[in-house]
């Protein structure tokens, strides 16, 4: 279960990290789809924060999610910019592809079917 210390450290990097996609990450990459940050999970010593993305308007995911992951280092430095005074250390980003939208669309197909 997760104290209150990290769901509150977990929405300001989730709120962070969408606005460094939007913002400052947009011409980074070499396919600029809609990335939305849905959900952030800390550990309980604040050194990991597992990261879900959603893709949307792109055909090959698992590329692209290899890309983010390619520049996580980049993406945590960013971060660090941004919370340098809310945390001593900046955890360590590990992207995870959330397909749960994807999911619900193939069922909402299956259902009209």
């Amino acid at each position: 279960m997760e104290s209150q210390r990290q769901k509150k450290i977990a929405g300001v990097i989730q709120k962070d990290l969408a606005e460094i996609f939007q913002r400052e990450l947009s011409g980074s990459f070499s396919k600029t789809p809609m990335i939305t940050v849905t959900r952030v999970v800390v550990s309980k010593d604040l050194s990991i924060a597992k990261v879900a993305v959603s893709l949307f308007a792109i055909d090959d995911k698992e590329a692209f999610l290899e890309e983010i992951k390619a520049n996580a280092s980049e993406i945590r430095y960013l971060l660090g910019k941004r919370i340098r005074h809310q945390l001593r250390i900046v955890p360590e980003l590990h992207f995870y592809l959330d397909d749960s939208l994807d999911y619900i669309e193939h069922i909402d197909n299956l259902l009209k079917e």
